[in-house]
């Protein structure tokens, strides 16, 4: 097996990605400070994971917006806006809203717990898998304020008097703390960290004997 740059002692740097000597304490280049791996990856993406999930449970359950209709006061959760749009015939708005707001965020927590498990030891994924499962979630996270954007445009745009108003419930502020946590949390995660895992125990590996 080829040996990698963290055997060689080599890294590179997070910001400028030029590859230098571990034992230089900051790039020569950009002068960011240089570290072989995310420091404390899991345990910050755990502990980032575990807050999200904790503000997942009022964003689903506190209501998202109140409307005001004819001086009725309505408040609707995520799941309540759904049924809403998709009662007003707004089929794409509610497929959209239920896939980036309740799908994602509950299978971007999986996904991460997932990696988490796979770069302790604790679950054999192949690091091609882990690779994919980790830029997937990455790539959709950023998807996942769509509720928290369209019930800001319902504010801007639905304010006709006392006829019909919108107005963003306590939900969106748990909502919109959800997803930049979760965003931290896959940030946190280093990838590489299930590749030293299998080079660990690979029977090629020195260090593995």
């Amino acid at each position: 097996m080829t040996r990698s740059a963290l055997e060689l002692d080599l890294a590179a740097c997070h910001s400028c990605h030029k590859v230098s000597d571990i034992k230089n304490p900051e790039c020569p280049r950009c002068g960011a400070h240089l570290h072989a791996r995310k420091p404390a990856s899991i345990s910050r993406c755990l502990a980032f994971g575990l807050t999200g999930i904790l503000a997942y449970i009022p964003a689903n359950l506190l209501p998202i917006m109140v409307v005001t209709q004819l001086g009725t006061r309505e408040k609707s959760t995520i799941l309540g806006g759904v049924a809403t749009f998709w009662e007003m015939k707004a089929y794409p708005v509610a497929i959209t809203i239920f896939i980036a707001s309740v799908m994602i965020p509950g299978l971007k927590f999986v996904a991460l717990a997932v990696l988490c498990a796979a770069a302790k030891g604790k679950i054999n994924l192949p690091p091609q898998s882990s690779n994919k499962i980790y830029y997937l979630t990455e790539l959709v996270g950023r998807w996942s304020m769509v509720d928290v954007f369209v019930v800001a445009i319902l504010v801007g745009l639905i304010q006709l008097g006392n006829l019909m108003s919108i107005e963003p419930g306590t939900a969106a502020i748990a909502f919109g703390l959800m997803v930049i946590l979760t965003m931290l949390s896959a940030h946190a995660f280093d990838p590489r960290l299930i590749w030293d895992r299998i080079r660990k125990e690979s029977p090629t590996n020195p260090s593995s004997k």
